[in-house]
């Protein structure tokens, strides 16, 4: 409830804001600016709604809701970028003018304003539409990583890493069938859940898993908990019901994968936000391994490898920071994130980032595109 009125308050004052930029300053009047002023406030009210939906709201018939609000709240972000630029624009011509021996005025005319801003609103709805498009299809990306005493057996295994699905508000059971197909297509060896399956509870949102239980490799499908299954219900239940999907979860575990008379180990643990008793246990997951095994390690964040690197595991797989999902997003991901997209070396492990299949709130990526990553493994080449 103190999340919703939270949210009511910031949307009203954005749209407060958004009417005073773009009916007030421009100059709209009469019919046109009833017209832009009503379509703001329900846009408004569908955003509000749109954080509701998954955890209150039932995504069976609020989806809608979520999609509509959310994708406003896309377009808002770029409508702020945009005239938080109209008003440096007005204040360099003013700036300029004064240089000049005027009086500064009021930088830009009504008119040069009036063009300007939609010039803005254009573009902020293209970029989203854009967006739109983009965060609906996810990619296949091919890496690749070479593993010291890999055994011979495992050389060439795939791995199939799907994270930051984000069903519930804004996409649902159609979408995670799409990404399950698209999974099951690339005929993975192992495939790693790495967190974020959802946004809302498990009552409301577990329905548009369903499909997961379809997921299919020889060595298994297994998955870790992200942040955000602890955001609206209790991570725990969320990995209770992911068993039920015949996923089998890693709570702080490893486990030993066998193939042609060969074994790797798999560990997981917690996401690095999981309260007691789900916080992240590094030296159960990943201390007292048998010496000389290869271990792929698998967290939700990138900077989980800081506390993992005592246990020097060979690689680590993650997701959780879309690489920002819009752009400029990206750089804020970037200075929050040892690694935010790709591969890179954190305390000396080894870790790979991918930008995850889904998109959490605005159902829009731009110049982030969503990816199903598949991972194959390669004896070390220095090894005979």
């Amino acid at each position: 409830m103190i999340r919703l009125l939270v949210t009511a308050v910031a949307a009203a004052l954005v749209t407060f804001w958004l009417h005073r930029r773009l009916v007030r300053l421009p100059g709209l009047r009469g019919r046109w600016a009833v017209v832009a002023d009503v379509v703001l406030v329900v846009l408004g009210v569908a955003t509000v709604g749109a954080f509701a939906v998954g955890g209150t709201l039932d995504p069976a018939w609020a989806r809608p809701i979520g999609f509509v609000g959310f994708t406003w709240a896309a377009v808002i972000f770029y409508l702020l970028l945009g005239t938080l630029l109209i008003a440096a624009a007005r204040l360099i011509v003013r700036g300029v003018r004064r240089l000049r021996g005027g009086d500064g005025g009021a930088g830009f005319g009504r008119r040069s304003t009036a063009v300007a801003t939609a010039v803005v609103v254009i573009a902020s709805v293209a970029t989203v539409g854009y967006g739109l498009a983009e965060a609906a299809s996810p990619r296949i990306v091919n890496e690749s990583v070479a593993i010291e005493n890999l055994p011979a057996a495992f050389d060439g295994s795939r791995i199939a890493l799907v994270t930051d699905l984000h069903a519930g508000p804004a996409r649902g059971g159609g979408f995670v069938r799409d990404v399950v197909d698209a999974v099951n297509a690339q005929k993975p060896d192992l495939v790693i859940l790495g967190g974020d399956l959802t946004d809302g509870t498990v009552a409301l949102v577990g329905p548009d898993l369903e499909a997961l239980r379809d997921l299919h490799a020889p060595l298994g499908v297994y998955g870790v908990s992200g942040n955000h299954e602890y955001y609206v219900d209790d991570g725990g239940s969320w990995l209770d019901f992911w068993e039920t999907l015949g996923i089998r979860t890693l709570r702080n575990q490893r486990v030993e994968l066998h193939r042609g008379g060969a074994v790797i180990d798999l560990a997981g643990v917690y996401d690095k936000t999981a309260p007691e008793p789900n916080a992240p246990d590094y030296q159960r997951a990943l201390g007292g391994r048998t010496a000389g095994r290869s271990v792929v390690f698998v967290a939700h964040q990138p900077g989980q490898a800081y506390s993992a690197a005592a246990y020097a595991p060979d690689v680590q797989l993650s997701g959780h920071t879309h690489d920002g999902q819009m752009w400029p997003n990206t750089y804020l991901a970037a200075a929050a994130n040892p690694v935010v997209a790709g591969w890179g070396d954190v305390d000396g492990v080894k870790v790979y980032v991918t930008r995850g299949t889904g998109a959490w709130g605005p159902p829009v990526r731009v110049l982030a595109p969503p990816e199903i990553t598949m991972m194959t493994l390669h004896r070390n080449h220095s090894m005979n």
